[in-house]
């Protein structure tokens, strides 16, 4: 006798992208690229208040670590990560961020510090320890290579806090924070043609 499967938080994924994600995955760069605009505008006060540790600014990072984590979460699908961070990146380049084309790197980088999570647990699994790893994940591909390419003069003991404070920035702004945004677009149907919208893990 056929039995309905048990939901687990486990969701497999077919790894071909349909127009829809595509779509979907668009809006959501486009629009998180706005917020990370916003975010980036915000970063000349942190700078000033961090200025006499600069360390500390890694808790102000996790803001541009939620597209990744956020379109992992929601599209499901193999690439999905890297392709809503490197798309949020180049929309806050467009609109005219301080930092210029350099984002698209630092978007691709961050993007697959989230990607390698999901593909870790074989795009299979999307509860809150998945997504505080995918946000740790990133925000840890943030310190480093925010170390490499800006922070080159400091002291290794500021590098490794900067390391350490963007992966817990990671953690909460764009692990925690991006799994409860999912929960709540889920809840009004939005996200009716995802797994995401679906599934008991939501």
């Amino acid at each position: 006798m056929a039995t309905s499967p048990v939901r687990t938080g486990t969701s497999p994924t077919t790894g071909q992208w349909r127009v829809v994600d595509i779509v979907v995955a668009s809006v959501l760069a486009v629009a998180v690229g706005v917020v990370f605009f916003a975010w980036s505008a915000g970063y000349s006060g942190i700078s000033v208040l961090t200025a006499g540790f600069p360390p500390l600014a890694g808790l102000y990072s996790g803001g541009w670590l939620i597209a990744g984590v956020l379109g992992g979460l929601i599209i499901r699908k193999p690439g999905a990560a890297i392709y809503c961070e490197m798309l949020a990146a180049a929309v806050s380049a467009l609109i005219g961020t301080q930092w210029g084309l350099g984002v698209l790197l630092s978007g691709a980088i961050q993007g697959l510090g989230a990607e390698l999570v999901f593909l870790l647990f074989l795009y299979r699994r999307w509860n809150l320890p998945v997504a505080l790893l995918a946000g740790l994940a990133a925000g840890l591909a943030l310190g480093i290579s925010e170390n490499i390419l800006y922070n080159a003069l400091w002291t290794i003991e500021f590098k490794l806090l900067y390391v350490l404070f963007a992966a817990a920035s990671g953690v909460v702004i764009a692990g925690l924070l991006s799994w409860l945004a999912m929960r709540g677009l889920a809840r009004t149907g939005a996200l009716s043609s995802f797994a995401a919208g679906r599934t008991a893990d939501v």
